[in-house]
This record gives C-alpha cells, sequence and structure tokens, in this order.
C-alpha cells in the first residue's frame, strides 16, 4: 500500500501547509531504526530519547519525508507540526483508514480494575456477537488472534494498526482499556469512543503526572471529551468521577453499590465464600437517547472480591447498552474465570491461595475489604514492596496495609523485595523498604522481611493451615510468585492430583518470562 505525502495530508485536521516535492509514502513509523523505504518518519520527543535525534539515521534508513517539532533542512520534505504525537496519531488514523467507524468503540478508565472491567465486557460481548476486539495490559485481541501487550494503551500508530485489523476481521465490538498516560501522550488521539466509563479513582501515576489532579484532569479527558451521541457510565460512589456528567456533552448512567442518588443500585451483595452473589436494580426506566428499562437481575459471579462487583455492574451496563439480552449477560459473568492476578483464586484446596496486583491504596483498600468480608480461619500475609516507585507510594500502601490489619484474622505478615525476580527498573531501594516498614513500626504491627521471594513464599506454607487464606499482594515483584507456589503445593498432593493443581500456570502470562 502507498499513498501520496499530499493525500496523507490532506487527510488530517492538522491544518499543514504542503510541502512543494510529493512522495509516495509506503508507511509510518517514529522508530528509526524500524524505518523502512518510503516511510514518513515522525519525530517524537520522549522522557528518554528525542526523535528529533535520529532524523538523519531515518533517512539513511530510506524515510521519503519528516514530521518534526523543529524546523529543519532536509534532503527530504520536512512537515513541521506543534506536536509530534497528535500528528502521529493523525497520520495513523488516515493510513488505516478510519477503522473506529465500522466499530463500536467502548472505552474503560479507572485507577484500578480497568483490566478485568474491559476483559468482562469483552467475554460478554464475544459470547453474543461472535467476533469482538480487546486492547488491554495482559493482551491484544483482534478477533481472529491473541498476544501480549507491553502496555495498558498502545502508541497511536500501533493502536491504528490494531484496530484496522479488527476492521478487516469483521470485529463488531471494541473495549479499550485507556490509561492517563495514553491520554496526556494523545496515544488515543482521534478515537471517538461510543461508550466509556470511569470505574474508581485513587493516587497512582503521582510521579508521571506530578499531582493527583494532574492525574485527574488527564484521566477524565476520557469522560469530558466525548461527543453528544456518546454515553458514559459513572460511579456515583465517588464525587468526582459523578460530578463528570456536568462536564460533557455526553449523556451518562451512574450506579452505587452505596445507595447514593443513581439510575443503577446495587444491593444484596454475598461475598461469604468471597465470589460475589448480588442484585443488579435499575428502579425505574432511564430515558433519553440512551434508554435502559427498569429490571432487578440475580447476579452472581465465579470470581473473587467487592471490587468485581464494581467491574461486573460495568460491564452489565455496557452489554445493556450494546442490545445483549439478560439472560445471555447473566450466563456469560456466571461464566467468566477472571484475569491473572487481579484477586485471582490460584489454589482452592484445604486452604485458599489469592494472587492479587495490590498496585496502590486504592486497589489494597478494595481488597482487603473484600478479605473482611469472607469467612476464613487465618490470614497468611506475603506482600512485595514496590520497586522504583519512590516513597509517596510505597508510605501510601504501608498506611492502607496498617488501616485494615486490625479488621482482619492475620496470622503473620511477611515483606519481600523479591529480589530474585526484579530487574533494575523494579529494584526494591533502601528508602522505599525504609519507608514502608517504618509506617509498620510506628503502627506496632509485626512482620518478617524475606529478601527473597522463594524464601518467602516457603515460610508461608510451612506455617499456613486449613481454612488459611494466602494472599500474595504486589506487582512487578509478585508476578513470578504463583510460579512459585503453585509447584510447590503440587508437590504436597498424590501424584494423580499434581496435575490438577498445576493447570492454572498452562497458558500463563504473568511472571513466564
Amino acid at each position: 500500500m502507498s499513498i501520496l505525502l499530499s493525500d496523507l495530508l490532506s487527510g488530517t485536521n492538522l491544518n499543514l501547509n504542503l510541502p512543494i516535492e510529493n512522495p509516495e509514502i509506503t508507511g509510518i513509523c517514529n522508530n528509526s531504526t524500524r524505518v523502512k523505504p518510503g516511510n514518513i518518519f515522525v519525530a517524537i520527543k520522549g522522557y528518554k530519547f528525542d526523535g528529533h535525534d535520529f532524523i538523519d539515521m531515518a533517512i539513511e534508513n530510506g524515510a521519503s519525508a519528516i514530521v518534526a517539532e523543529q524546523k529543519l533542512s532536509a534532503s527530504v520534505p520536512v512537515i513541521q507540526v506543534n506536536d509530534g504525537r497528535i500528528a502521529l496519531a493523525e497520520l495513523s488514523k488516515v493510513w488505516y483508514q478510519h477503522p473506529t467507524d465500522k466499530m463500536k468503540m467502548i472505552g474503560v478508565t479507572a485507577s484500578n480494575g480497568k483490566t478485568t472491567t474491559a476483559f468482562m465486557i469483552d467475554h460478554i460481548l464475544s459470547s453474543y456477537f461472535y467476533t469482538t476486539g480487546l486492547i488491554g495490559t495482559v493482551v491484544v485481541r483482534d478477533g481472529k488472534s491473541a498476544v501480549s501487550a507491553n502496555l495498558t494503551t498502545p502508541d497511536s500508530q500501533e493502536l491504528y494498526q490494531w484496530l484496522g485489523r479488527m476492521r478487516d476481521n469483521n470485529c463488531s465490538h471494541v473495549t479499550m482499556e485507556v490509561s492517563s498516560a495514553g491520554q496526556e501522550q494523545h496515544r488515543v488521539h482521534g478515537i471517538s469512543y461510543d461508550i466509556a466509563t470511569f470505574n474508581n479513582l485513587s493516587r497512582e501515576h503521582i510521579d508521571l503526572h506530578g499531582s493527583f489532579e494532574k492525574y485527574f484532569a488527564e484521566k477524565s479527558k476520557l469522560v469530558r471529551n466525548l461527543p453528544a451521541s456518546s454515553v458514559a457510565i459513572l460511579n456515583a460512589d465517588v464525587p468526582l468521577i459523578l460530578g463528570l456528567r456536568e462536564q460533557t456533552a455526553a449523556s451518562s448512567i451512574s450506579y452505587s453499590l452505596k445507595d447514593n442518588p443513581a439510575d443503577i443500585q446495587i444491593k444484596d451483595i454475598d461475598l461469604s465464600t468471597g465470589a460475589a452473589n448480588f442484585k443488579y436494580v435499575i428502579p425505574r426506566n432511564v430515558s433519553g437517547d440512551h434508554p435502559l428499562p427498569s429490571c432487578n437481575l440475580d447476579v452472581s459471579l465465579k470470581v473473587l472480591g467487592l471490587h468485581n462487583v464494581y467491574n461486573a455492574s460495568v460491564a452489565i451496563t455496557v452489554a445493556k447498552l450494546c442490545g445483549v439480552p439478560d439472560e445471555e449477560i447473566l450466563a456469560a459473568l456466571a461464566d467468566f474465570t477472571g484475569v491473572e492476578r487481579r484477586f485471582q483464586l490460584i489454589y482452592d484446596r484445604e486452604f485458599k491461595i489469592i494472587d492479587d496486583h495490590f498496585a496502590n491504596a486504592g486497589n489494597i483498600d478494595i481488597t482487603l475489604e473484600t478479605l473482611g468480608l469472607m469467612k476464613y480461619r487465618k490470614l497468611q500475609l506475603l506482600i512485595a514492596i514496590r520497586g522504583n516507585r519512590g516513597s509517596i507510594v510505597n508510605g501510601e500502601n504501608a498506611e492502607t496495609v496498617v488501616r485494615w490489619i486490625d479488621k482482619l484474622p492475620l496470622a503473620q505478615m511477611i515483606t519481600t523485595d523479591s529480589v530474585e525476580f526484579v530487574d533494575e527498573l523494579d529494584t526494591v531501594s533502601d528508602e522505599e523498604r525504609t519507608t514502608f516498614h517504618g509506617i509498620l513500626d510506628e503502627a506496632g504491627i509485626e512482620y518478617t522481611h524475606i529478601p527473597k521471594l522463594t524464601d518467602a513464599i516457603k515460610a508461608v506454607l510451612t506455617s499456613v493451615q486449613p481454612e488459611d487464606v494466602v494472599l500474595l499482594g504486589g506487582c512487578q515483584g509478585m508476578d513470578h510468585a504463583a510460579h512459585v507456589i503453585i509447584p510447590m503445593v503440587a508437590e504436597r498432593h498424590a501424584d494423580q492430583e499434581q496435575e490438577d493443581v498445576l493447570k492454572i500456570l498452562k497458558d500463563r502470562v504473568a511472571g513466564s518470562s
């Protein structure tokens, strides 16, 4: 495929002056090492590298045109723009022929639970519409195949490439996680969402955005930028999120688990076994451009946790807006088995092992609240301190743990640096460890610190008793934990049972490399 430079540029909303030369363009690239003959190279200013420093390399590799934020002379046409990231998105949208025009786009944002919510939505939609697309943290599915994902929100060129494949594969709906970084860096520029959800809000990515206010401003763009034809699904239990209904042209539908005024009420939540049962109630018809009839649905989930009640409430609402019958929604949710490392039950025999990414204060709060609602003997708590995330995040995480400890039947707490599994990007610093432990010490909480994750898991399994719950809590440092603990547990069983215990590791992405 090729297109004249003038046709490519004129199809964008960049309002550019067309260069005199008009070469044929064979593709778009923002990595100079991957440029192929005839490509247009878009120079991006990144956090570590500036693409403008590699323009000569791009030309040497065959670039026939350059997009840059600086005025410069080169042997090929140069198009100057105000923002290279926006230019990349605009060019990609034209190159891949506006793929979102042919599909119903669903955007999911939240501080916690984006992945599970997106998976739930896609699970329901794919069971009814058959061919759907999914773009998220764990995996990208294009309607025919699935690959592991690298970023919550891919860069715009890769994103539009995936969307083009989904259109060509006849996907009817695409569910997409939308991160605050993806918003700030214009990775989702030009995408018009038919449905957008904002599920929850807590302090996260402060190091990237500089402040909570900036983080919320970037995250809320998903809702604030919606067109009038779209609908936003908002959590009425979070005032900042609910307040967005006054800041968007889209219509809105709200839901509440705490009896706050909302279009949808979630009632009679039962988490005694860990897996949730609840009622999804629309007390009266929701009228307007996106009507929802009143209903009273009994919902049963296989997945554990209070947070999955929130996630499922959003998924149900999205599915209803997409026209999926209630009986199909309930059947799909009852069959949904969850997402790796999202309060995932990975062992359930004489005791339970729950694997959770324990990322930030909001996530930890919901996880421990759920454990407080479950019935079990004692909690064996293993926490991986977050490396290279700073003292603020680790301090907030420790403070959240402290708030819950007296409310939980704690048998022991072990902390770890997971030193044998983390690379330099996730290594726990002395300051981070001291901050986390200092807050535990100040609260008078007893704990044991074991630097190696493998040794920490051995310590847990030495003391675990029947009817206990083992919680493996932590992000990157705990990703390998399932691959360590499940074989150890399997060895405790008879040979004929070991294969069944080990099944959870089959095709597992987290910690597989």
